[in-house]
């Protein structure tokens, strides 16, 4: 006797006529990205708003090239440079309300700034000497996250519980689209549609997971078309425009803080200088296609737009500039300065009450650097 022949078993019917819990269509992102600097929607576009993302990309166009010299200076381990990408980070930080949340990836540290964390405090981690080198509930800026896509899960859960609470805050996550490839980006996306969380993904298409182009991680017709298959809306944008980026994402959140749910936003851009410091980009891909992607560089399209508006003239770009130098020349000065370590402090902010094993390691480092200073002294 099978299963299904015993007495009491389940024997499914015939299905009724078969419906979608959900139209599509409204879901499905636009053929096209999204754009608006060079087209008729850029002069509904805010004078004011524009001159001021440009003086942000320009800042932070500054502060790539600062991080990275410091690299090649000692000063910082390591640094992911988001040069090609300003737009994208900018906007993300200028979209969010001082009581929302940013969720940023280790490449966003030019977003976090923007949000207001102090520069030097933003390149902490980076330099090895914190977990992370600023209190995330003062900014609401969680710390960079390393690994791919873990930090999508937390922003989910923040923005559930906030909704639970009843408090009025949206979380706006940031990944690669490498990091689309991972668990964390499925699991994140699929609780957030399911509990209706007020939460907006961003993805920074910039071509490459390190090495791997985007045609060895999928075959959608792009990473916004995944949005459909958790049950939230997808929007494809220029992530170069400036503008648009700012729109669009202003527009998921206002959806999101609305009780509408979460947004997939998939922004095509460009990783111009290589994955890090510590990155050979030669080896996988051509200088035209850097050089074209340059004809396309955040910076320029929005001060063309501005310019060709009158809305920019030599004297207000030159002090846009000024202020960029200035900020560098802070920056240089303040991460020339030797820090004072504590290496107690690796054991501090891990749990919030330590464990047993945490407190062996340690008592062990205390040990350790007793007995290094005792033996300097005895010399």
């Amino acid at each position: 006797m099978t299963v299904m022949e015993q007495r009491g078993a389940y024997r499914p019917s015939p299905p009724p006529a078969w419906q979608p819990r959900t139209d599509p269509a409204p879901l499905l992102p636009d053929a096209e990205p999204y754009r608006v600097l060079g087209t008729e929607a850029a002069a509904k576009a805010d004078p004011e708003l524009l001159r001021r993302l440009y003086a942000r990309l320009v800042l932070g166009r500054r502060y790539n090239a600062q991080a990275t010299a410091l690299t090649k200076q000692g000063r910082l381990a390591v640094y992911p440079s988001s040069t090609g990408q300003e737009a994208c980070e900018v906007a993300a930080a200028l979209a969010l309300q001082e009581r929302d949340w940013l969720f940023p990836s280790y490449r966003d540290t030019l977003a976090v700034v923007a949000r207001g964390v102090d520069p030097v405090e933003a390149l902490t981690l980076l330099r090895g000497d914190w977990h992370t080198g600023y209190d995330p509930r003062e900014h609401r800026v969680a710390p960079l996250s390393t690994p791919l896509a873990t930090q999508l899960p937390h922003a989910v859960g923040l923005a559930h519980a906030a909704r639970l609470k009843g408090d009025d805050v949206v979380a706006l996550a940031m990944v690669g689209d490498g990091g689309t490839s991972e668990g964390d980006f499925h699991e994140a996306l699929n609780f957030a549609a399911v509990w209706q969380a007020p939460v907006v993904f961003l993805v920074q298409n910039n071509g490459f997971a390190i090495s791997v182009p985007l045609a060895k991680q999928t075959a959608a017709p792009s990473l916004a078309h995944k949005a459909v298959g958790y049950g939230m809306p997808g929007r494809l944008v220029d992530g170069n425009d400036a503008a648009a980026v700012h729109e669009v994402l202003t527009d998921a959140v206002r959806h999101a803080r609305a009780g509408g749910g979460p947004t997939l936003v998939e922004a095509i851009t460009y990783r111009v200088d290589a994955h890090t410091n510590a990155d050979d980009a030669t080896r996988y891909r051509g200088d035209a296609e850097v050089t074209a992607w340059r004809d396309h560089d955040p910076v320029l399209l929005l001060e063309r737009e501005l310019t060709g508006r009158g809305l920019l003239d030599e004297d207000a770009a030159a002090a846009v500039r000024e202020d960029a130098e200035t900020m560098a020349a802070r920056l240089r000065e303040r991460m020339n300065q030797d820090p004072e370590l504590d290496p107690m402090d690796l054991f501090d902010h891990v749990y919030a009450e330590p464990t047993g094993q945490l407190r062996e390691q340690r008592d062990l480092l205390r040990a350790e650097l007793v007995a290094e200073a005792e033996e300097g002294t005895a010399r």
